[in-house]
Parts: structure tokens; sequence; C-alpha cells
């Protein structure tokens, strides 16, 4: 759905350059916006490589074992229907840890792992499961103590200040984190079991008297 929207964002500036005559501009902005995505995209090497030795070195030192334990009785109560010990438990405290630190593109992978290892305990693959629909949420409002991709954005563009969003972002990130919690909760305590199909033999019958050929009756 999302490729349709841009393929319909697409097809209608080109059409309305067309009529307006502005092909041009709609030509140099395409290009404009191009060299701003390159540009912007080797910026974020930089932040993003250090930002990864340094999870590495946590990783090492043993922090993210002692973060992930602190997180195992959050994660437990938010994803109560994944076993214990499976490997998606600890993809999904990977991708809350780097979400933490703002490493959305380092978050992304351990995410689809998590989400594939999540299918596997689905058993309508057509469907997503409450604990699918949970990492989702997360992943999308997660709490971020530093936001290391806007703070590079920032510094690519010139930022007099670029860490100074620390706070705001910490801020709205706990806001939206909490009110998907408390949506999740919610949806979870309204679902409802599947409605049981009515066993044989056990639907009420009704006795029927039908005049039998001899006179009598048959029930």
């Amino acid at each position: 759905m999302v490729n349709w929207i841009w393929l319909f964002f697409i097809a209608a500036s080109v059409v309305v350059a067309a009529f307006t005559g502005k092909m041009d501009t709609v030509t140099a902005a395409a290009f404009d916006g191009a060299k701003s995505g390159v540009t912007v995209s080797f910026g974020l090497i930089s932040i993003m490589v250090f930002w990864l030795g340094m999870m590495r070195i946590a990783e090492d030192a043993g922090l993210l074992k002692k973060l992930a334990v602190m997180l195992g009785p959050i994660v437990r109560w938010l994803f109560p229907d994944v076993p214990k010990d499976h490997p998606a438990i600890g993809y999904i405290m990977s991708n809350l840890s780097a979400n933490l630190f703002g490493l959305g593109n380092a978050a992304t992978p351990m995410g689809i792992r998590a989400m594939q290892e999540l299918q596997k305990l689905n058993p309508d693959k057509e469907t997503a499961t409450p604990a699918m629909c949970t990492l989702l949420a997360l992943n999308t409002s997660s709490i971020t103590l530093v936001p290391t991709t806007l703070i590079a954005i920032r510094m690519n563009y010139g930022s007099a200040n670029p860490a100074e969003i620390i706070g705001t972002t910490l801020a709205a990130t706990f806001i939206a984190t909490f009110a998907a919690i408390a949506a999740d909760r919610w949806y979870r305590s309204r679902a409802q079991s599947p409605p049981r199909t009515p066993a044989a033999g056990n639907h009420n019958k009704t006795s029927s008297h039908v005049p039998a050929s001899g006179g009598g009756e048959v029930v």
C-alpha cells in the first residue's frame, strides 16, 4: 500500500507539473532530493559507526547482558504469551536495547528476526498475534535515551547544538511508549477467545411428531 501511495504522489506531481509548465522545477527538485539523500546518508555513517562500536564495547564488557537482565521482567510482562526461553525473547531485548540508544537502523534487523521467531509461534499465519502487535507498538514508540540518528542529521545540517533535543526526545518517546503500552494492555483485555463450535449432539433437540402410515407416531 505504501508503494502505491508513493507512486500516486510521483505521478500526480508529474501530471501537475506538465499542466502548469513546471517540469524543470520538478526535475530539479528530484535531483536535489537525491543529492540530499546521499549527503545525509554519508553524514550518518560516522555517528552510526561510533555508537555501534560503543554498543560492541558494552556487549564485550557485559553491560548489555546486565541490561537484558534488567529488561527481563518487563519483557516477560509485555509478552506473557511467548515462552521464557524462546529465541524471540533475545531478539526482542536486543531490539529494545538498540532503540534505547536511538540506533533505529541497528534495531531494525533485530526487530525483523523477532517477528520471524514470533511468526513460528503463530497458529494463524495470516493474522498477527498479540505479541507481534506489542512488538510493533514498542518498536514504533520506544523510549530513546540518546536520539543518535537525529543528532547525526542535525550535525550534518550544521546545527549549533545538535544534542539539545535529548531532553525533549526523551519526554516525547516516554509519553509515546506509555500510550502504546496502555493501548496494548487495553486491547489485550478486550480480546475475546474465538467462538467455540458446538459439539455434535450438544445442540437442543426438539421432538417432531410425524404421523406414520399405520396411524402411529414416530418421535
